[in-house]
């Protein structure tokens, strides 16, 4: 039997900014007063009644505290998933080099038996491979619509106090919007608005 190695799948441990800002943009559809992000840049003051604001997504990734929280949480869960499935990998492995050391010595029952059992084995750590996956990959899922709903319903209220009709995202290289005026950025105030709340929440 060949040494068979194992490899964790490719998981998106940090939660993808872009993905969340398109999710964002589809549900603005239906809502008219949604969006993710910040803006590292101050910008210039907003007049209260403006119909359309923006925010900039690309700062959403640094000044997010709860964005940074939820980054280090999944990058932890990720690596721990991986030491663990290495740990296993590492087992399986030492089996197979002991049987190929010893298999020319068994009897052919015996030889069979070990090479059945390394093949339900092998299944095994493949099934678990692919469930530490999907468990990570649909954690990511539910911690993407908290950031979401989070980020949503602080600008609906924010839109509201400031007479806003529409926030909309932008993100450089990545957007819809070709121009947009300075005057109309609100991200400093979005991201002060957000992390205050998050601070408030854990309290």
């Amino acid at each position: 039997m060949n040494r068979t190695s194992f490899k964790l799948s490719t998981l998106a441990t940090a939660v993808a900014l872009v993905s969340v800002m398109a999710s964002c943009q589809n549900k603005d559809n239906k809502d008219a007063a949604t969006s993710t992000s910040a803006k590292t840049e101050t910008p210039a003051a907003v007049k209260t009644g403006e119909p359309i604001v923006y925010v900039n997504s690309d700062s959403l990734l640094t000044k997010y505290e709860y964005f940074k929280d939820l980054k280090v949480k999944l990058d932890a869960k990720s690596k721990a998933a991986q030491a663990d499935l290495a740990g296993k990998q590492q087992a399986f492995q030492r089996e197979v080099a002991q049987y190929q050391q010893t298999q020319n010595t068994l009897p052919a029952d015996q030889k069979a038996a070990t090479e059945q059992r390394l093949q339900r084995k092998q299944q095994e750590l493949q099934a678990y491979q692919q469930n530490a996956g999907q468990a990570l990959q649909s954690e990511q899922a539910t911690e993407q619509e908290k950031l979401y709903n989070k980020i949503a319903d602080y600008l609906k209220i924010y839109a509201k106090d400031k007479g806003f009709k529409m926030v909309l995202t932008y993100q450089k290289g990545n957007s819809a919007i070709l121009f947009a005026d300075p005057s109309l950025d609100v991200t400093s105030e979005v991201i002060v608005g957000l992390n205050e709340g998050y601070k408030a929440d854990k309290k």
